[in-house]
């Protein structure tokens, strides 16, 4: 993946012109969204103070995160109908950067704040899903990316912008929880560049791989302990598992917390694909992983209304889970010859 700055100048241009920038990522935040929502805020803002820089979720910040520099100024957005003038509230001149957003739903936005996308605000869209349908005025949509904090280092690199010290740590989560550092197929020669550069750049990896792959609260093990004990495996080559609203009370466990343990489910040898379920308010998500290359799991969540990447992808359907038990008969006095062998 290689930008010019001749590539990234309609962006810029956009920028330079904005009184206001507003940088959104999905719901349900996870490293890269965070990574890149605060990545892409501190790297626009140190390009002029006389530019205000906003940060948005619709969703808090996953606990596990709240070391990154900038995580408290992340606000959910204001309320509709946009835009409003004058008193802080955003206007129709600001320019507003999608971070990490396959599509417009995903930010949970398309409905209370539908100004954001019919061409009322100018807009930048950075990702790399390949689903994406680039909705924005200006699009850096690369597939080929393992995580959209790279892509930002790219751009950042085009521009020639420095990345500090606080930037470059930001990025550098994001690019280690999307390849779970480093280990997963999607850790391309760029994504090695890349790490090279933020650490470069003074990117602290240490506090981010203590932060996010080697430190877990109770709740979080025990959450995972339930996750493990319901695994079951289909005739199709599947490990699946679920946790239900009664799971996330009994361990205390937040939503987010479920986060990782879907690696593990995905350890299971000789596996096509792992599931995993999850009751939350009303909705059951479904988490899939595969590490094979003839399976894409992002069809399979097609089929639910989901999407993703061919090896990591999710839904989300309204409903409950239901548990179901099934037994198999076998005949006796085979199993007993099988047993006396």
């Amino acid at each position: 993946m290689l930008l010019t700055r001749q590539d990234a100048q309609p962006a810029l241009a956009l920028l330079q012109h904005a009184p206001c920038v507003r940088c959104i990522c999905h719901r349900n935040p996870d490293g890269d969204a965070i990574g890149s929502l605060l990545g892409i805020g501190l790297l626009i803002e140190q390009w002029g103070p006389q530019r205000e820089v906003s940060v948005h979720c619709v969703d808090p910040v996953p606990e596990m995160f709240h070391f990154l520099p900038g995580a408290f100024r992340i606000q959910p957005p204001p309320p509709g109908p946009l835009p409003q003038r004058g008193g802080g509230e955003w206007s129709g001149e600001d320019v507003i950067v999608f971070v990490d957003c396959a599509e417009p739903k995903l930010t949970e936005m398309h409905e209370t704040h539908p100004e954001l996308f019919d061409g009322t605000f100018k807009t930048i869209v950075i990702d790399h899903h390949h689903a994406n349908p680039h909705f924005g005025t200006v699009n850096f949509v690369f597939p080929e990316a393992a995580s959209t904090c790279e892509i930002i280092v790219a751009l950042a690199s085009a521009l020639a912008r420095p990345l500090t010290s606080d930037i470059a740590t930001c990025l550098l989560t994001g690019v280690y929880t999307d390849t779970g550092g480093l280990l997963h197929s999607n850790t391309s020669a760029n994504v090695y560049r890349t790490v090279a550069h933020l650490l470069r750049a003074g990117a602290r990896r240490q506090e981010v791989i203590t932060a996010v792959f080697r430190s877990a609260k109770l709740s979080t093990l025990q959450l995972w302990g339930r996750v493990l004990e319901k695994i079951t495996l289909t005739e199709e080559g599947g490990a699946i598992s679920a946790v239900t609203e009664g799971d996330f009370r009994a361990t205390g466990a937040d939503y987010s917390e479920l986060t990782g343990a879907i690696d593990y489910v995905n350890a299971i040898p000789g596996m096509r694909f792992s599931l995993i379920l999850s009751e939350r308010a009303g909705n059951v998500k479904g988490s899939l992983r595969t590490m094979r290359d003839d399976v894409d799991v992002s069809a399979m969540a097609g089929k639910f209304h989901g999407g993703g990447h061919r090896k990591a992808a999710g839904f989300a359907l309204p409903g409950k889970l239901k548990p179901e038990v099934r037994w198999k008969v076998v005949d006796g006095e085979k199993l007993e010859e099988e047993t006396n062998r």
